[in-house]
């Protein structure tokens, strides 16, 4: 393994000894979790064990607490009496109990644990849970008895498209109005407006429950519940089976990077110990987040959260996973403040192992349940390997997202006048990748709209944004932000990787920013929503923004941009014009703020005609429509390249293809 991995990247072979033991590491756990014969997908079954289950003659009860002392089960079903129905102790921290009779259990029940730990009695939602629902009254969270018919599934044989246009979306906030979206209103609704605008993937985030809704899913507690604020579970399984009939793979945000502090609805101190799932003192708490941190060193972690990806995976269909704050992961001081310029800060005494590990087996599993399942590592720290198969020493993500595209992108906005950017360096940025490890390009994510932070197209507009967006009006601020919107959309979607992600209002120019009802800002949902009425009024730009997006997926699926590699075929810093080959296309961007160039020398890698098939000048996307649609052709010119010339105006992409 260690050879493939320093034969694809050799500035890694001074680090083969660290490599290695990323291996061992790997080999001598799965040996130490697997009899002999079984693979992770037989391993990973506890929560087929674990949790409230219906039996042939009742119900069963079992969950794992070896700190606890003793355990009750408690909930309407007796009353609310914590010391009527109390559990066996089995062996190795197990504590079950049986219920006799269909009707002792019914759905709607809520119910509860009573753990007993130093003499205490502490009171905690299943650690299994599948539906945990908060009282509108006392606003108390309990575990809520949810078992249905099998869900008739009308998706066999669906298989992920292999290039990747993800739409990044969240139910409660993807409708207009002040209040919580549900996940039939995004199955009815968003579904046909995703799949109208080309994209094939969505990447669901804040499925799995978690209390407060503005940590927008980032502090979970009940890893095997998707949020009730959305609807039920039933709900969601409709919601992925309708996107695998209309074609579009579904992706759940996936949150084992930490958990919530919560003890009472979470698993912190579940058994009334600190170390059950989280590691002992310090290290267990995460300081900049608040939160929670796993021992992925310990078995029963490792069973918690591998059976937590093939629930997901068995029971909702999902297609794969982006995994959350997968550097908080990788590094024991979870990556704070440290810049990874030397390679050395990989393979330090500073990186946990274990986690490297955790994510091997994550990796290996969910595709052990779906040949064809996705991962997506979202890692600052481009840590080598990270997305390259494990048999090569990899720890096997399909991608890992571009993070440093949106920083670069929201940096030069906020920092340098774009007649100041050095075209040399956003193409670095945008081309630049680890040896054969792919990446999801994005101008920007939630994250760059979250309160605090501006939508790029906010930025450059300001307040002009609110009266300015009209199309019978007219000014330098948004005619500039309008083109720059498109440039740098086509610019990162063609060039910034093999897959694109947009965050779900982005792309046709969202303004303002993302904040959650809190106690700051008086419990408001204005910010809280996407205001589609934007894209789809006729009188405003948003509708420009909106169309272009929608044309350049399709030319991008078109011309296969998202395959094979870029070639660069011209980049001049003081004209600021970049051209490029890729997939099928021919790419000139001028980025001059004020500079437009009449019979602009376009060179070509062959001779023949060229046909202009899309330009963010054009009428149809706000511009002032100065590309005609014709054919240019190229001919040898005096120093042997072939080239022909074109009117390219300033602020302006061009899009080709080689007529044959």
């Amino acid at each position: 393994m260690i050879q493939k991995i320093t034969f694809i990247d050799p500035s890694l072979q001074p680090f083969a000894d660290d490599l290695q033991l990323r291996v061992e590491r790997y080999v001598a756990t799965k040996a130490a979790l697997l009899p002999e014969g079984q693979t992770l997908k037989d391993f990973a079954n506890a929560h087929l064990y674990f949790g409230i289950h219906p039996t042939e003659d009742g119900w069963v009860y079992r969950e794992w607490a070896p700190a606890a002392e003793e355990m009750y089960f408690t909930g309407d079903f007796n009353g609310w009496n914590r010391r009527s129905h109390r559990m066996t102790r089995l062996d190795n921290g197990v504590f079950e109990i049986h219920l006799p009779g269909k009707e002792s259990l019914h759905n709607g029940q809520k119910v509860s644990t009573i753990v007993i730990h130093n003499g205490q009695e502490l009171e905690r939602i299943p650690a299994y849970a599948n539906y945990v629902v908060q009282d509108p009254h006392d606003h108390q969270w309990n575990a809520e008895i949810y078992h249905t018919a099998p869900f008739p599934w009308t998706d066999g044989g669906f298989q992920p498209q292999k290039n990747l246009f993800i739409y990044e979306c969240h139910i409660g906030m993807a409708q207009e109005d002040g209040r919580i979206g549900t996940y039939q209103e995004f199955r009815h609704r968003n579904l046909k407006r995703i799949k109208a605008l080309g994209y094939n993937t969505i990447q669901i985030m804040a499925v799995m429950e978690h209390p407060y809704y503005a940590s927008f899913g980032y502090q979970v507690t009940n890893f095997f519940a998707p949020s009730s604020k959305f609807g039920t579970p039933d709900d969601l399984k409709a919601l992925v089976n309708t996107a695998h009939e209309m074609g579009i793979t579904v992706l759940l945000d996936v949150v084992h990077s930490h958990a919530a502090p919560n003890s009472r609805e979470g698993i912190n101190q579940f058994d009334g110990s600190e170390y059950q799932y989280f590691h002992e003192g310090a290290r267990g708490n995460h300081t900049a987040w608040g939160t929670k941190c796993f021992n992925y060193g310990k078995h029963e972690v490792l069973n918690f959260l591998l059976s937590n990806l093939k629930y997901w995976q068995t029971e909702f269909h999902f297609d794969g996973f982006r995994f959350d704050g997968v550097t908080s992961m990788l590094y024991l001081d979870h990556g704070l403040g440290v810049a990874f310029s030397d390679q050395k800060q990989y393979f330090s005494m500073n990186t946990d192992l274990d986690a490297v590990t955790y994510l091997q087996l994550a990796n290996e599993l969910v595709r052990q349940v779906n040949p064809n399942a996705i991962t997506i590592a979202e890692d600052t720290s481009a840590l080598p390997g990270l997305a390259l198969p494990i048999d090569v020493g990899g720890v096997g993500f399909d991608y890992r997202l571009a993070m440093g595209e949106p920083d670069m992108w929201i940096k030069l906005l906020k920092e340098v006048p774009d007649e100041h950017w050095s075209l040399n360096n956003i193409y670095y940025e945008l081309s630049i990748r680890r040896p054969r490890e792919k990446v999801i390009g994005y101008v920007e994510s939630h994250d760059q709209a979250l309160v605090g932070d501006k939508t790029a197209m906010f930025r450059m507009c300001d307040q002009e944004m609110y009266w300015g967006m009209d199309k019978s009006y007219r000014s330098i601020t948004i005619d500039r932000a309008m083109a720059l919107h498109k440039m740098l959309r086509l610019l990162t979607m063609t060039l910034g990787g093999e897959g694109y992600l947009t965050f779900m209002g982005n792309e046709f120019g969202h303004p303002e920013w993302i904040d959650f009802p809190r106690e700051g800002n008086g419990w408001s949902y204005h910010y809280c929503r996407r205001q589609w009425s934007l894209a789809d009024n006729e009188a405003l730009k948003y509708s420009f923004l909106n169309a272009f997006d929608r044309a350049m997926v399709a030319m991008a699926k078109k011309q296969k941009v998202l395959s094979g590699q870029d070639k660069q075929l011209q980049l001049h810093e003081d004209d600021k014009v970049l051209v490029y080959k890729k997939g099928g296309a021919y790419f000139a961007f001028n980025f001059h703020h004020s500079n437009s160039y009449e019979g602009y020398l376009l060179r070509v890698p062959a001779s023949g005609k060229y046909q202009v098939i899309m330009s963010t000048d054009d009428y149809c996307y706000g511009g002032d429509g100065r590309i005609w649609h014709e054919c240019y052709t190229a001919t040898r010119q005096s120093d042997g390249t072939y080239g022909f010339q074109i009117y390219l105006p300033s602020r302006t992409a061009v899009v080709l293809r080689k007529v044959k």
